[in-house]
């Protein structure tokens, strides 16, 4: 071989021939002992071009620099395995048809250790390679890569919590008090910190012992530690010689040590430079003294340790016993400490070290809510009955804080520290050594708390075990936590070989700068259709891939088939990879199928790490695989954070005007463009948006074009999602929702090119629609302290099971597979199909607490301690554990743990979405559900306005619902939970939950979607016929822009309702029936202006086809009874012009599946349309339709019987209290009732006035029931308040009033103190359910009336105090 060089302008190429030598076959175990290989040493020249051809191998045996390097035409080139580092640097290596490179095998693994340094800037002058580019080891076609490094453990997790600073390692500890008087002497091994020796020497009883202690340090070794300490006594017998040996070692203070002075003293023997000492008075029985020495000394690998002495006398204190003299009787509750003394006499100390006051019931005066006039050590306790508000300080007892006698206290302790830190690891670190680097994961919510290490020796390690250099600057859990798995990943980023890009020290030159100080342009691995073979194991790539697009640090391009149905024997693989501080991707897969991708660890990355491209890639497995600090990157709008998307507008339409939210920001770990892939064993640890995120492409993108047809990948069944784990992701663990935009920006269009699109996911067999559905399954996945969601699945049958989520703002989402196609609206694309959640724990805040940083703006208080802790979004996040979307889900066998709303955070372990305009399904199903620290009232939450809900008047805000089918929840099995101000749902029994802003309901319920266009940008009410002063507003699921609009209401079957607009009525009106089985029926009366005419007809619409079959007219009646002897394909409707009203009965015919939206047949619909008269007035019947129409409420479906108390299982339970006041009729008779009932149990009230029913808030046990007459609340109404004032605090106190009220008068401030608001008028009949306590909970509930006043609810038993945020 030759090697040719030159001047730059005239570069020759260097070529080697040979003739081809015949050989027999032999199987070489490791290549580089192959026969026939021929040394190859080329030296260092920049600008030799290197092309092995022609049959020549050659082999590499010493470091050497050239220009390039091509192998071809059966050229090999094989890197030999020495004891010498070979480092290769070149600008590119090209491997050609049939050329080969080989670096070890997978029977023997590379050994020595090579790095592979590719050079080269962006702007070099040199032309670049028409399909690789520069700077890269490109696999062209028929070429052959085979690199097998040194095996090692690819990742592993850390099996115990790290803490940040030094790492004790040890610590030893002796402490000394009464009788172990005397000098404690230690001897230390300087080397390890080891106590050799240590006798204690009572020189004050005894000169002998002062011999003793002389000869015992004479003995000591030169070079040994010496550590002292005085216990109590040791001068009184102390001689000349013992003070002479202690004086020679170092001491300065041992001549003037007297009665009961602390000392203390540590040297090393021989040096008496090196002494420390400490001496101190003793300052009598009432006071402390301290003599304290400390002493650091170093060891190897910057070890240190610490010994302290300590010789003190110790003053301690002690809380006196309760006092309470006073009550809050009179002027208020004065505990003056000179009153408290002559009360108690020899009870009290002189002069109080601290106070505390506290309610007679163990609350603080500082929660009570009361206004303290004085809380002092030196004057005691007062509380004014004038300073409050309600005009009573409550009961208030104190105590305080008294000095002892002191006691003497002597310690020697000896901490070993070091600037090292031992990692206890789940695996042998097998092939791990010192001064290989790793990696630990963060375990909170930033993926910034991720810290890299270097490995250091540690002779000491156990297996499991090892040692790195420095300390961790964050918190990394190596534990499960409230049942998660939460240890921290620790990845090995060193490997023996090393493939790295050489940098420039700054970004120049391209549009990357806009965005990186840092130069991007790194190397990069590529491999091109058609090669021979391609295996890849334990390298370590670094500073790869280059923000410029198809240059990656691994890249599989245009493939095909990469197994054996490719022809590829053994399969192609990359494993034991490690992938880091690259700019660029991991690992690409583009339109390649079958690779196995196993064992690889990626770090710091731009753009999405594991990156399948365009949408045909099928069958890869990604296994085992970890990534971590995926930053957001410049080349696809996905990669893109806010800026970029802002910024890089390349491929817009003219006038873009980018939402970052929307169209980019989707920076992951995973970016899985097929579902047809496999992912096992894997853990996303920190990107900064999502760890897995499945997106479709509905049809192929870039050179895949035409490969599938269109919409084939939404319908793909999912391979394998297995023992995955997600966490420290900005927005979520795991997202299975949108598509790419796949086509160019155009007019009505103007987001660029693979833009983020809605896409809807409903795998089926084969994927095709209309074969049987095939359920996605994900198994075990874990996914915490992810800030917004644990997971977000949209799609058709999506099942979880045996997953865990915890600390995330929002745990899991279902979202339905709705669409905005044929017809408009939102309707489930998969209809039959259910998502389900089974086995599953969901954890709120968990004893991962996070710690406070300088730069971390949400931490606040948090848990059910209440204590401080990161926080994954803003301080009064409401975090829900289950969050209902659309539906219909299935929640099953789940179990919540430590979900605590406070007040002002309404955290609960169900919740719903916020500001929701989309439909709620009432077949949202959960059974099963277990509660584990989760208080009764912090279950679920319907929400409320304010911060984070806004203002609840969104659709689906108004709408929402789930089926408790075995009471799990509410404990009333069968019920459903709906919104409390739902009047479409309730009925007169059900029961409010007020803690929930929910009402337990029984009922047969389904939906209406209401379509209207000409106009669409109007409101819509709907009022049920029951209930006509409780219309329900709804503004539509769709934007005012629209050329339709659709209402989806949630209804009471078999009920009459009527709707109305806030503008003309619409010219068409389409209704469908939802949820309908066969024979479900409504009475509708639509609102329409006068002389308005008609065309009503029904249909079926197949929405898989997108056909319409007309099943039958609707003709008018003058006799509206004859709507009730409708047919499917005749019916009638009654046009009533005076109210306005056209009334119709909508009934389905078809029988349904049990999931499904629609019938068997498709989807049943009453059309009508109109002709309106110009300039009609908003067509607003609810005037004039009642009262005639109204009608009495009935309960169709009883309410189901409450669990019984004992079945439980729990100290938490709901109590069902039933209030009414009110007067009957007949004829001239007029009569008036009230009554109590709780728990199924009634007290009618015998007498005219109020009626007080006092209950127990620990237990919910009936205390007693007593009345007030009327006389009696006339006046000063002592006798009722006396009897509040003797009600324990805790209380729950029922209220109702029978006769003609006292309505004024002083009485009603019982009212007041019991909770209820002041600005309320009383009227005739009251209802009032209060507490008496320091706090007001929210069930507090006041209903005044002058006929009927009526309040049902439960209340959460015990009561517990909301803790404020």
């Amino acid at each position: 071989m030759r090697l040719l060089s030159g001047k730059p302008r005239k570069m020759k190429t260097c070529f080697v021939f040979v003739a081809a030598l015949l050989f027999p076959t032999i199987e070489a175990l490791c290549p580089d002992k192959e026969p026939g290989l021929k040394p190859w040493m080329p030296g260092h020249s920049k600008h030799h071009r290197v092309v092995i051809s022609y049959g020549r191998k050659v082999l590499l045996t010493t470091s050497a620099t050239v220009q390039s390097i091509e192998i071809l035409d059966g050229g090999k080139l094989v890197i030999a395995d020495t004891n010498r580092p070979i480092l290769l640097r070149t600008k590119h290596i090209l491997i050609g048809n049939k050329g080969e490179l080989h670096i070890g095998s997978p029977d023997c693994p590379y050994k020595g250790n090579l790095t592979i340094s590719l050079f080269g800037r962006s702007d070099d002058a040199d032309q670049e390679h028409s399909y690789f580019g520069r700077k890269y080891i490109g696999v062209g076609t028929g070429g052959t890569l085979e690199i097998h490094g040194a095996k090692k453990l690819s990742w592993t997790f850390l099996n115990k919590t790290i803490y940040p600073g030094e790492n004790l390692q040890n610590h030893y500890l002796l402490e000394k008090s009464w009788g172990n008087r005397g000098i404690i002497v230690h001897v230390i091994n300087p080397k390890k910190g080891e106590v050799l020796s240590n006798d204690r020497f009572d020189t004050y009883r005894s000169k002998d012992e002062s011999n003793r202690l002389a000869k015992y340090l004479d003995g000591v070794d030169t070079g040994l530690i010496v550590a002292m300490v005085v216990n109590d006594e040791g001068s009184n017998n102390m001689e000349d010689t013992a003070k002479k040996s202690i004086f020679k070692l170092g001491s300065q203070h041992i001549n003037s040590l007297g009665f009961r002075h602390p000392w203390s003293f540590i040297v090393v023997k021989g040096n008496p430079s090196s002494a420390v000492e400490d001496h101190a008075l003793y300052q009598g029985t009432k006071a402390s003294s301290e003599a304290r020495s400390s002493r650091v000394f170093h060891m190897s690998y910057a070890e240190h340790f610490t010994v302290t002495a300590s010789s003190q006398w110790v003053q301690e204190a002690e809380w006196t016993e309760w006092f309470d003299r006073d009550d809050e009787r009179g002027s208020g509750d004065w505990e003056k400490l000179s009153d408290l003394r002559e009360a108690y006499p020899d009870r009290l100390c002189n002069s109080p070290l601290d106070i505390e006051a506290e309610t007679n019931d163990g609350i603080p005066s500082n929660q009570t809510g009361d206004v303290i006039h004085k809380n002092n050590k030196d004057y005691g306790f007062v509380c004014r009955n004038k300073d409050q508000a309600h005009g009573l300080c409550h009961n208030y007892r104190v105590r305080f804080l008294c000095g002892k006698l002191v006691r003497p206290q002597a310690s020697i302790s000896i901490d070993m520290l070091s600037n090292s830190t031992i990692l206890e690891l789940a695996d042998q670190p097998m092939g791990w050594q010192p001064g290989d680097h790793v990696v630990v994961a963060s375990t909170d919510y930033s993926m910034h708390q991720t810290e890299g290490f270097e490995l250091i020796p540690c002779p000491t390690c156990t297996l499991n075990q090892v040692k790195v250099r420095g300390k961790a600057q964050f918190i990394h859990m190596g534990e499960e936590v409230d049942g998660v798995d939460m240890r921290a990943e620790v990845g090995l980023l060193s490997r023996n070989i090393l493939v790295r890009g050489e940098m420039e020290p700054s970004c120049y030159g391209n549009e990357a700068c806009k965005f990186f100080d840092f130069d991007t342009f790194g190397g990069h691995l590529k491999v091109e259709r058609g090669f021979k073979a391609t295996h890849i194991s334990g390298v370590e790539l670094q500073h790869m891939g280059q923000q410029t697009m198809g240059h990656y640090p691994v890249h599989f391009h245009m493939n095909g088939e990469v197994d054996e149905r490719g022809g590829y024997n053994p399969p192609t693989y990359v494993s034991d990879l490690s992938i880091h501080h690259t700019f660029s991707r991991c690992v690409t897969i583009h339109s390649s199928n079958g690779l196995l991708v196993k064992d690889v660890v990626g770090y710091d990355t731009l753009g999405h790490c594991f990156f399948t491209e365009d949408g045909p890639e099928e069958r890869n497995t990604f296994d085992h695989c970890l990534g971590l600090m995926v930053r957001a990157g410049t080349l696809l709008p996905s990669d893109r954070d806010s800026k970029m998307c802002r910024d890089i507008t390349d491929g817009a339409y003219p006038g873009y005007v980018a939402n970052p939210r929307q169209d980019c920001s989707a920076t992951s770990t995973f970016w899985i463009a097929n579902p047809n892939n496999n992912i096992i064993n894997c853990a996303a640890a920190g990107s900064e948006e999502t760890g897995f995120w499945f997106i479709f492409h509905h049809v192929p993108t870039g050179p895949s074009e035409g490969l599938y047809s269109p919409g084939k990948t939404e319908h793909t069944p999912m391979g394998q999602f297995i023992n995955n784990r997600a966490h420290s992701n900005y927005r979520a663990g795991f997202i299975l929702d949108n598509g790419v935009k796949t086509t160019q920006a155009n007019d009505k269009d103007k987001r660029p090119f693979l833009s983020l699109v809605g896409a809807r996911y409903g795998p089926h067999q084969d994927a095709d629609p209309f074969k049987p559905r095939v359920p996605a399954h994900i198994h075990h996945f874990v996914a915490y302290k992810n800030q917004d969601h644990g997971a977000w699945l949209r799609g058709g049958d999506v099942w979880l099971d045996d997953c865990q989520f915890a600390d995330n703002g929002i745990g899991l989402t279902l979202a339905r597979v709705n669409t905005l196609s044929f017809g408009g609206g939102t309707f489930p694309d998969d209809d039959g199909s259910r998502q389900q959640v089974k086995n599953s724990l969901f954890v709120g805040e968990s004893d991962n607490h996070g710690m406070q940083l300088l730069d971390n703006s949400i931490w606040g208080l948090g848990g059910a301690d209440l204590t401080g802790r990161t926080l994954p979004r803003g301080i009064d996040f409401p975090i829900r554990g289950m969050q209902i979307y659309d539906g219909p889900i299935n929640v099953q066998n789940c179990t919540f743990r430590k979900y605590a709303a406070l007040e002002g955070r309404h955290s609960s372990a169900f919740g719903f979405r916020l500001n929701n305009s989309w439909q709620s399904c009432p077949n949202n199903n959960v059974t099963d559900i277990k509660f584990d620290h989760v208080p009764i009232t912090s279950r679920v939450f319907f929400g409320e306005p304010g911060p984070w809900f806004n203002k609840m008047q969104m659709d689906g805000d108004k709408t929402t619902i789930f089926h408790d089918i075995d009471g799990s929840v509410s404990e009333y099995p069968g019920a459903y939970l709906v919104k409390e101000d739902n009047w479409l749902l309730r009925h007169p029994e059900c029961i409010d939950v007020p803690d929930w802003r929910a009402a337990i309901c029984s009922g047969h319920y389904a939906q209406l979607y209401v379509q209207t266009r000409n106009p669409a940008n109007l409101n819509m009410h709907i009022v049920r016929d029951e209930y006509p002063d409780r219309p329900l507003t709804l503004e539509g699921a769709l934007g005012k822009r629209k050329h339709y609009q659709q209402f989806q209401p949630v209804v009471t079957l078999a009920k009459g309702y009527t709707i109305h607009w806030d503008q003309a009525a619409p010219a068409e009106v389409t209704i469908w029936l939802i949820n309908f089985n066969k024979n479900d029926w409504i009475n509708v009366g639509v609102c329409y202006p006068q002389g308005t005419t008609f065309v009503v007809i029904s249909d079926i619409h197949i929405r898989l086809t997108k056909q319409t079959r007309k099943t039958g007219v609707f003709m008018r009646t003058m006799q509206k009874e004859k709507l009730n002897h409708s047919h499917l394909t005749r019916s009638y409707y009654y046009w009533e012009e005076d109210t306005g009203l056209l009334f119709l009965k909508v009934q389905a015919h078809n029988d349904k599946e049990q999931f499904a939206f629609c019938s068997l047949k498709g989807c049943e619909r009453v059309k009508i349309t109109a002709v309106i008269p110009k300039g009609s007035p908003p067509s607003n019947c609810m005037a004039q339709a009642y009262p005639k129409h109204a009608e009495l409420p009935v309960v169709d479906v009883p309410m189901p019987r409450k669990i019984p108390n004992d079945r439980l299982h729990s100290p938490e339970h709901l109590l069902e209290v039933k209030l009414e006041s009110y007067n009957t009729r007949f004829f001239h008779i007029k009569e008036d009732f009230a009554f109590t009932e709780v728990n199924g149990r009634k007290l009618y009230q015998p007498e005219d006035g109020v009626q007080l029913t006092v209950i127990d808030g620990h237990d919910g046990k009936v205390i007693e029931s007593k009345g007030f007459r009327n006389s009696i609340l006339q006046g000063v109404p002592a006798q009722i308040n006396n009897y509040i004032s003797g009600l324990k605090d805790g209380s729950v106190v029922l209220l109702t009033s029978k006769g003609r009220l006292i309505t004024r008068g002083p009485w009603t401030k019982v009212l007041e103190r019991l909770g209820a608001y002041s600005g309320k008028p009383l009227k005739d009949k009251l209802a009032f359910v209060g507490f008496k306590g320091s706090f007001h909970p929210d069930w507090i509930r006041l209903e005044v009336d002058p006929d009927r006043a009526k309040v049902h609810q439960v209340l959460p038993i015990p009561v517990v105090h909301k803790m404020k945020l």
